[in-house]
């Protein structure tokens, strides 16, 4: 078996069940043992340990429970003693690195975020942070070597621990202190839609005890058949089914998780999303109040409209590169630099802030939302006055393009070159001047991204409009351009679509 195939960026992932035609299960029982193992050796070497801790939990996933298993069975062969947590969220087994008199040495999530159902993978901590790419490969060369698996001849007991309690009070405590109240939300009616994935204890376990009415909230059961919609803030089903629920039952708030909890997305109680550029402004306005001047650092993908919203608020906006590991390194690497970096937040609504470890954590995000909300509400104000200001564009579109050469990212590369002279040829198109990632072009009354995807063989083309027809006009302008590049595919739009 490949195991470098497994990797997926900084994370591990693949097919876990059968049921989609063309999709070979291919995180078989094998496989998770030695990737279980190959965790434990790694971190052994990388803490220069005999024997390491390690906690290790799963989302609602159908193939959680066996993949738990397998991969904890292997770390204690391997010189682990390991702790199951049980349902858990995805942020919360990084901060069992770095909670209490003795952390875990390294945590271990079994999730694929908001893949389909037959998907899964292996998503892992040390209390610095997520691991790189290069962590991951070492982890899966490890797996891919035939080692000895009890070194010592100890195996330690599988151990059980309900983590997520301890996380939900680290959360509560977080709103008391914010607000100075016992029950800072007593009065409010506030919706959660898990999505049946790990978020369903937000309602219960954080919102509930600090008074918050959570009559209507839905799908918190853990069903990782997902049969209600898919666990994601950017799915439109699923930010259609939270909004309706807001309007029915008059909510305050709606709160939407994906499938383990590190990103999120919100409703406002006139049904309006708060999620992309919105959630970002929102996030950079409560940041740039307590930490005036900071910078704010983005994927490639956010609006000239949430650029000048930043600035007006006294911000710097940092656009980097699309990946959410991307945007949080980048923020690291500021801060070491001398620049205070507060927020790293994509557009998908991964979000880290500077106070809380530079973690990506939805819940901790609307943690900082229900904190607003509270203190707001005793000024007689609400959470849509912090984005007052924030220019929308009218239109957007994302268009892919396929590239069907061997090289792709040679092939890949010599379009945005082209595409770099092109563009100032063109009268009305100007060049981003700072930019991290493909080729970004304003166009008069909207503007257009050409990238190179992180992992695919496929061109992303993000276009924004700032009034009605401007992307069928970007589309028609770039048309005749892309059509030239034989081994692009894109019929349609070259087309002039």
């Amino acid at each position: 078996m490949d195991y470098y195939k497994l990797q997926n960026g900084s994370d591990i992932r693949g097919v876990a069940l059968p049921g989609i035609e063309g999709q070979d299960v291919n995180l078989t029982e094998d496989a998770c043992r030695n990737i279980g193992r190959g965790f434990a050796l790694w971190l052994k070497d990388r803490l220069k340990k005999d024997r390491v801790t390690v906690a290790i939990g799963r989302d609602s996933r159908l193939s959680g429970p066996d993949m738990l298993r397998w991969a904890s069975e292997a770390m204690a062969s391997a010189g682990a003693d390991v702790t199951d947590t049980g349902l858990s969220s995805t942020p919360a087994m990084f901060m069992a690195t770095v909670t209490g008199d003795a952390p875990f040495d390294g945590a271990v999530m079994v999730t694929a975020s908001h893949l389909p159902f037959n998907r899964n993978g292996y998503k892992v901590f040390t209390a610095e942070g997520g691991l790189e790419k290069e962590d991951s490969h070492a982890i899966l060369a490890l797996a891919s070597t035939e080692t000895e698996e009890t070194p010592g001849g100890i195996v330690s007991p599988i151990r059980s621990l309900d983590f997520m309690k301890t996380y939900a009070g680290i959360l509560r405590e977080k709103i008391r202190q914010g607000t100075g109240e016992e029950q800072p939300l007593k009065g409010l009616k506030i919706i959660v839609d898990a999505g049946n994935g790990a978020g369903g204890f937000f309602a219960g376990d954080v919102l509930s005890p600090l008074g918050a009415d959570v009559t209507g909230s839905q799908f918190l059961d853990p069903d990782g058949s997902f049969p209600n919609h898919i666990p994601n803030p950017e799915d439109k089903k699923a930010m259609a089914s939270i909004t309706d629920a807001v309007l029915a039952n008059h909510a305050d708030l709606g709160i939407i998780f994906d499938t383990d909890v590190d990103r999120a997305g919100a409703v406002l109680p006139d049904g309006s999303e708060l999620n992309r550029n919105g959630l970002i402004a929102m996030m950079a306005s409560i940041l740039l109040r307590d930490h005036p001047g900071t910078t704010i650092v983005t994927d490639s993908v956010t609006s000239t409209g949430l650029a000048r919203f930043i600035a007006e608020k006294g911000g710097v906006h940092h656009r980097f590169k699309r990946g959410y590991r991307n945007v949080i390194n980048e923020a690291i690497r500021l801060n070491r630099a001398g620049t205070d970096a507060q927020l790293a937040m994509e557009t998908s609504g991964h979000g880290a802030l500077k106070e809380n470890y530079f973690l990506d954590d939805g819940a901790y995000l609307m943690v900082k939302l229900l904190i607003e909300l509270a203190n707001l509400r005793k000024e007689g104000k609400d959470l849509q006055d912090l984005v007052d200001g924030l220019e929308e564009p009218k239109e957007a579109s994302e268009f892919r393009f396929t590239i069907d050469a061997p090289d792709f990212r040679a092939y890949g590369q010599q379009v945005l070159d082209a595409l770099a002279a092109y563009a100032t040829t063109q009268p009305q198109w100007t060049v981003e001047p700072v930019n991290y990632e493909g080729v970004r072009v304003n166009s008069g009354d909207g503007w257009f991204l050409l990238r190179l995807s992180l992992h695919d063989p496929v061109l992303p083309l993000n276009i924004e409009g700032d009034s009605e027809g401007a992307v069928r006009r970007i589309v028609g302008e770039l048309a005749p351009f892309l059509g030239r590049f034989e081994q692009l595919s894109c019929p349609e739009f070259c087309a002039g679509a």
